[in-house]
């Protein structure tokens, strides 16, 4: 399994982290992807995926929340990390209408940017939409024809509009926790696509699945949304496992050992 979105280096994580990784290796879990908030996440994120160099890997990008009035400097902070160094994503991305809309406007911008500088890098996206499904896809219109790749993170939408984002060639759905809840119409809208489609994550430490609902989430609960998954689809989680984890690999270039996924 590959964990394609986890904030395991939140300061949540600081008294075990070393152990929250080492459970999502015996839970089988191959690659963890960190997607970046703002230029406060940065150091905390780069410091894990230093130490955990090849298994975490680092996304650079400035979050729907995090955009204020001081957007510009943090874009600048992104812009010359993608100078600096490769990373594996840009993300998190996206706008977000459900905190504060006061920066609607400067929200759409930033996520323009940030757009056009994955297809400069042939980067993915990870793409954050709460409360703003209609708002995304019209920011995102431009580029329908450009190649753009990416992940719309944390999926909650209608059948109708996980259509429409699989209209939008190269991108997958990020399911996560949200899948195993009681009350969640996700697993009826999943019917709507093929397992081909979709990739896990965790949004750790938000988001976790039942049966740990209520605690802090981490990566090696992945199994559970799999687990999930496999219910949902009629497969036996070996399967899930070995295609959600092909999808993330061909989306974001990596490699793991034959005996899961076969990249």
């Amino acid at each position: 399994m590959i964990d394609t979105h986890s904030h395991i280096y939140d300061e949540m994580f600081d008294g075990d982290s070393e152990a929250v990784i080492e459970r999502a290796r015996q839970a089988g879990v191959e690659h963890i992807i960190l997607p970046n908030v703002d230029r406060e996440s940065l150091p905390r994120m780069l410091a894990l995926e230093a130490r955990h160099r090849g298994y975490c890997h680092a996304a650079i990008g400035l979050h729907p929340t995090s955009v204020n009035a001081g957007y510009e400097q943090e874009l600048q902070i992104v812009k010359k990390e993608l100078e600096r160094r490769p990373y594996i994503a840009i993300g998190e991305i996206g706008i977000d209408l459900y905190w504060d809309k006061t920066y609607y406007k400067e929200q759409v911008s930033v996520f323009r940017q940030q757009v056009e500088w994955a297809l400069l890098y042939d980067l993915p996206v990870i793409i954050h939409t709460r409360d703003s499904f209609t708002e995304t896809m019209q920011a995102l219109a431009p580029y329908r024809n450009m190649g753009l790749k990416g992940v719309f993170h944390s999926f909650t939408g209608t059948a109708e509009q996980l259509l429409e984002v699989m209209e939008f060639k190269g991108f997958k759905i990020g399911v996560n926790g949200i899948v195993t809840f009681k009350k969640s119409a996700l697993p009826e809208v999943l019917k709507t696509v093929g397992i081909e489609h979709i990739v896990l994550e965790t949004d750790a430490p938000y988001l976790t699945p039942v049966p740990f609902r209520g605690k802090r989430n981490e990566s090696s609960f992945v199994q559970y949304t799999c687990r999930k998954l496999a219910e949902i689809y009629g497969l036996n989680e070996a399967e899930i496992d070995r295609q959600t984890t092909r999808n993330a690999c061909e989306l974001f270039g990596l490699q793991v050992g034959e005996k899961t996924a076969n990249c």
